[in-house]
């Protein structure tokens, strides 16, 4: 039933664009999530390290969409507060670049620069949280003013749709490398159709020609600056932008010797180097080809992680006669094609794919008498995982075996890196020694950094040792799987600086939302309770569902998007089914929910990867989004009926924010866990569900 109640409306009065309130609603929720993708990389592009926890951003996201939400319904003035604190958010983190210092411990690993000064993770986290949150809230509000003006599932309709086309906008930029001045500017023009006033009449007052000035000021004013700032980061000639990194380059030489350095994210991430300098100044580059096929010279390689191609280079130096060089990221690939100054992807024995590693394994049947996992070590998470890194699912113990199934008989399997710790060293031996029934070969380079190669032949008679790996330690952790691939977590617990700053996050919610409903948000919240858990619930099912396609075909920012926009697809088909058919009762769907819970519970992801793509894509988006259908059916039949929409439309989004927090419960019991603490949240609403339908006036 459509329902359009009384304590839902709100003076449209102020309303200053001219186009129709559908229209309105699209544009709002486009830019909402165009702006909300474009915080994410540009935050983690500029500020040192926040790439590694691009989670609190998404987390500050959905704090400020949900308080934007339920301001709507009591805001006199439109959102200026918004473009205000984008332009100084800007302005701030250019003017003054941070480092997030992750601090001294080593119970987590990350791959960033040696110098870690700035700011502690706790403080700044919350920092960008709140700014992040106070952005979103703008747009969130133009949305939640258009709820008001229309029926609960075509409001909700409608700002799917506008999800989309932000998705759809921010995608396609990604695809062309478009640097940021295109994503300020898209913001800017969205914000000033939006937001800035438009005559009345044909001849406006003095007074009213003021207030019009004085609304694009503020508008226009902080979104301007914010646009010089990006045309100044975006032309200058060092700095290109893939759909993972800022990347920046410096040609030089050094010893008569051409050198490109590659840096991204501000930390420097690789050299390309002629062969012949790089196995003369660091040889240990060289050990794979030693210490595997007993002498033999390996024909056919797999490289992934080819990055700028110096690794290509020297398998070709090493006698290979075909390489097929698997790299992420198009960028870097594309600067080692062209820079590199051996031309390595040049050659007619080097075949380049852009690729996930662990999907082109999955993908294919050829084998190789070497594969090299050439310092695959990402400085950025898959967007919308709170701690899955682009090469968390090469390291696992099913990723090792797939390497060894695709091994020629004699050949081998080897990695090299600058591991950190000696703990990291012995788990990933470990781990080859798991997979491959026997012990591998390890040699460390005396360094700070802990350089390590670690080989491993088909069979023991496959690799020659230069002494015996002396096994793990009673400290080195087990070896990291599918279900729980984080290698670099050393401990069985969620680390400290995620606890305290989650901790932060959560008050500073608490106190936004009390601030933000001049408190009245709790109350008005309060009979939705089962629509928060709904929201946490959700945000759980689609972290599950962004894993599970990341390990079944790739880490890569395609499969992400198609993911993103495959979600939102299936709650928008659930809208649709809804608005124009009889769905079963609310119990009935909570029965389908919870049979597609179980369903993806039992179906193991071994069997999935085992199938043909074709047939594993079917079986998967089925899996994937039967309980994402089935939970948002409820949630579209639960919201027709309520009295405030804007208040219950908050609660969701808001339970959403939870379960990004909860989802670094991962870390603990797996991505699989998450299924349970999903279907405890779903229990939970199921239970506190009104027993009968609130009586509003349609």
């Amino acid at each position: 039933m459509a329902v359009d109640s009384s304590t839902d409306r709100v003076s449209t009065t102020n309303w200053p664009s001219p186009f129709g309130v559908r229209t309105r609603l699209v544009a709002s929720s486009a830019l909402m999530l165009f702006t909300e993708l474009a915080l994410i990389r540009w935050t983690g592009s500029n500020v040192v390290h926040l790439s590694y926890f691009s989670n609190f951003v998404l987390l500050g996201s959905f704090l400020g969409i949900g308080i934007g939400i339920l301001r709507s319904g009591r805001a006199k003035r439109l959102p200026y507060y918004s473009p205000v604190m984008l332009g100084l958010l800007v302005l701030v983190i250019a003017w003054k670049p941070v480092t997030v210092d992750r601090g001294t411990s080593s119970s987590v690993i990350y791959f960033t620069s040696l110098n870690t000064t700035g700011p502690p993770v706790w403080v700044i986290l919350p920092i960008i949280f709140v700014a992040a949150a106070v952005v979103l809230a703008g747009p969130a509000e133009l949305v939640g003013r258009c709820f008001a003006e229309l029926p609960r599932l075509t409001a909700y309709r409608y700002d799917l749709i506008g999800s989309l086309v932000g998705i759809a906008a921010f995608t396609g930029l990604s695809f062309l490398g478009a640097p940021p001045i295109w994503w300020g500017a898209i913001v800017t023009v969205m914000f000033a159709a939006l937001m800035i006033p438009r005559p009345r009449s044909a001849a406006p007052t003095g007074r009213g020609l003021v207030a019009a000035g004085l609304s694009g000021a503020l508008v226009l004013a902080p979104l301007l600056v914010m646009v010089g700032v990006l045309f100044h980061e975006s032309t200058r000639p060092e700095n290109s932008w893939s759909p993972y990194y800022k990347v920046q380059t410096k040609a030089f030489t050094w010893q008569n010797v051409p050198l490109l350095t590659i840096t991204v994210n501000g930390v420097p991430h690789q050299q390309a180097i002629p062969a012949d300098a790089r196995l003369q100044w660091e040889p240990q580059y060289g050990l794979p080809y030693e210490r595997a096929n007993v002498g033999k010279t390996p024909k056919n390689v797999l490289i992934i992680g080819a990055g700028s191609g110096s690794d290509v280079a020297i398998a070709l130096k090493k006698g290979a006669t075909h390489v097929d060089a698997v790299e992420i990221d198009p960028r870097i690939r594309d600067l080692g094609k062209a820079l590199h100054p051996d031309r390595p992807y040049q050659d007619p024995r080097v075949t380049s794919h852009i690729d996930d590693g662990r999907a082109f394994l999955s993908r294919t049947d050829k084998k190789y008498d070497l594969i090299l996992l050439a310092l695959p070590d990402s400085l950025t998470l898959v967007n919308g995982a709170s701690s899955l890194r682009l090469e968390s699912y090469l390291f696992t113990q099913q990723a090792f075996e797939s390497a060894r199934d695709h091994l020629n008989p004699g050949g081998a399997f080897a990695m090299y890196n600058y591991y950190r710790e000696t703990w990291l060293i012995d788990r990933l031996a470990s781990t080859a020694q798991s997979a491959f029934g026997h012990k591998p070969c390890v040699d460390k380079v005396g360094d700070d950094l802990q350089q390590a190669v670690v080989t491993v032949g088909l069979t023991e008679a496959d690799q020659t040792c230069s002494g015996e790996w002396g096994g793990p330690s009673a400290i080195t952790p087990p070896p990291a799987t599918d279900n729980r691939p984080f290698l670099y977590l050393f401990t069985d617990r969620i680390p400290s600086l995620y606890l305290i700053t989650l901790g932060l996050v959560l008050v500073a919610g608490l106190i936004g939302v009390g601030i933000a409903g001049g408190g009245s948000s709790y109350r008005r919240m309060r009979p939705y309770t089962d629509l928060f858990l709904l929201g946490a619930g959700f945000m759980l099912l689609e972290t599950k569902s962004i894993t599970g396609f990341a390990l079944l075909f790739g880490t890569t920012w395609v499969v992400n998007a198609i993911v993103f926009a495959g979600v939102l697809v299936a709650v928008l088909a659930a809208v649709e089914v809804t608005r124009r058919f009889k769905t079963p009762p609310l119990k009935v769907m909570y029965v389908v929910l919870f049979g597609g819970l179980v369903l993806a519970w039992l179906f193991p992801d071994e069997w999935l990867l085992s199938m043909p793509v074709g047939l594993r894509a079917l079986v998967a988006v089925v899996i994937a989004f039967l309980p994402i259908f089935a939970a948002n059916v409820i949630f579209a039949k639960r919201f027709t009926d309520t009295a405030d929409g804007t208040a219950s439309f908050g609660a969701n989004l808001l339970g959403a924010m939870l379960g990004g927090c909860l989802e670094y419960a991962a870390l603990i019991i797996g991505f699989d866990g998450l299924l349970i603490i999903a279907a405890l949240l779903y229990l939970g609403a199921f239970l506190l569900r009104p027993k009968t339908p609130a009586v509003v006036r349609s």
